[in-house]
C-alpha cells in the first residue's frame, strides 16, 4: 500500500514511517523543511515537500495514495502562547481533515486521523474510565475527530486513533514529559496539584506506531481507537519519577499556585483521564509490548541534557 503520512518526521510519525516500511508498505512523508525531508529519506521513504497550509498539495498527495495517516498538527500555534492558539490550531486541523477527506470520498481508502483521550476529560468532563464508545458533540480537536468519522458514511474507511497525553520513549523530545522535566529544572522542584491522585493514561511510542499501522490495514470504517497501554498512572507518581530523574524534590501546590510554576501546563496537570483500550485490543489484536511509563522514566533518557 502507498501511504501518505503527515507529520512523518515528528516524534510519533517517524516511528509510524518505520513500522509501515518494515511491514512492506511504501511511504510518502510530508516535509516542510530540508532537515525533515532528509530524515524521511534516511528512513527509506519518499518525500513530498509542503506543509499543513498547502491545502492543494495535501489534496494531491492524498489522492495519489492508497491510504492516509494524518499526524501533522500546528503544535507551535497550539502551545506557543498565541491568544486562542489552541482553538485556532484545532480549527485549521479540521479544515485539513475535510480537504483530505474530500479526495478520498467513494474510494473506500483508509484514512487514519489523530485525536486525544484528554478531550474526554477536558471537554466531556468524564469522571469514569473513558472508552472508545464515548463520543463528544464538538470542541477543539473533537470537531476534526467527528469530521473523520463522518467520512465513513461517504465511502472512506476512516478511523481515529486517540492518543493519551503521554506518548513516551527516547523519541519524545517535545511532549508533556519533557515539558514537565524542563519546568522542574527551572523551578528547582517538580510539582503536582493537590494530592496528585489524578491519573494519566500512557503508551510507548512504538506501541502507538503499530496501532496506526493496524488501523490503516484493517480498522472498520468509522472506528475510534485508544492507543492506551497504561490505563491510568497517578500523576504524583509521574512527577516523583521526574523529580528523581532531575535530582530535585517533588512538591504539592494548589491549583492557584500551579500557573506560577507551570505556566500553560497548569491547565493539564490536574486532568483526571483514566482510559480503557479494551475494545481496541480486541478489535485489532493490538497488544502493547514495550516499557510502561514509569519504567521508561526510570531508564533515564528523559534527563539527558540535549
Amino acid at each position: 500500500m502507498r501511504v501518505f503520512v503527515t507529520g512523518a518526521s515528528g516524534h510519533i510519525g517517524s516511528a509510524v514511517v518505520v513500522d509501515l516500511l518494515e511491514a512492506g508498505h511504501k511511504v510518502v512523508g510530508l516535509a516542510r523543511s530540508e532537515p525533515s525531508a532528509e530524515k524521511i529519506k534516511a528512513a527509506g521513504a519518499e518525500v513530498v515537500r509542503g506543509d499543513l497550509d498547502d491545502i492543494d498539495g495535501l489534496r494531491a498527495a492524498a489522492k495519489a495514495s492508497d491510504g492516509v495517516i494524518h499526524l501533522g498538527y500546528k503544535h507551535d500555534l497550539a502551545f506557543g502562547g498565541t491568544p486562542d492558539g489552541f482553538v485556532k490550531a484545532a480549527q485549521h486541523d479540521d479544515r485539513v481533515v475535510q480537504a483530505i477527506g474530500e479526495v478520498l470520498v467513494g474510494t473506500n481508502k483508509p484514512f487514519v486521523n489523530t485525536s486525544g483521550t484528554a478531550q474526554l476529560a477536558l471537554i466531556g468532563r468524564l469522571t469514569r474510565t473513558g472508552t472508545e464508545e464515548d463520543v463528544l458533540p464538538g470542541g477543539p480537536r473533537v470537531d476534526a475527530e467527528n469530521s473523520t468519522i463522518a467520512l465513513a458514511q461517504r465511502g472512506v474507511r476512516s478511523s481515529v486513533v486517540r492518543l493519551p497525553p503521554t506518548v513516551h520513549s527516547s523519541l519524545d523530545h517535545y511532549g508533556f514529559v519533557p515539558m514537565f522535566v524542563a519546568a522542574a529544572r527551572k523551578n528547582g522542584f517538580a510539582v503536582y496539584v493537590g494530592d496528585g491522585a489524578n491519573v494519566w493514561p500512557a503508551v510507548h511510542t512504538l506501541d502507538a506506531a503499530r496501532l496506526y499501522r493496524l488501523a490503516l490495514e484493517s480498522a472498520p470504517a468509522g472506528t475510534r481507537l485508544h492507543a492506551v497501554a497504561d490505563e491510568g498512572v497517578p500523576f504524583r507518581a509521574i512527577i516523583e519519577a521526574i523529580a528523581k530523574g532531575v535530582g530535585v524534590p517533588a512538591k504539592s501546590v494548589t491549583a492557584e499556585e500551579a500557573s506560577t510554576f507551570l505556566g500553560p501546563l497548569a491547565h493539564f496537570a490536574p486532568v483526571n483521564n483514566p482510559t480503557s483500550s479494551t475494545r481496541t485490543r480486541a478489535l485489532l489484536a493490538w497488544q502493547p509490548t514495550h516499557a510502561d511509563l514509569l519504567t521508561d522514566l526510570a531508564e533515564g533518557h528523559y534527563f539527558k541534557e540535549r
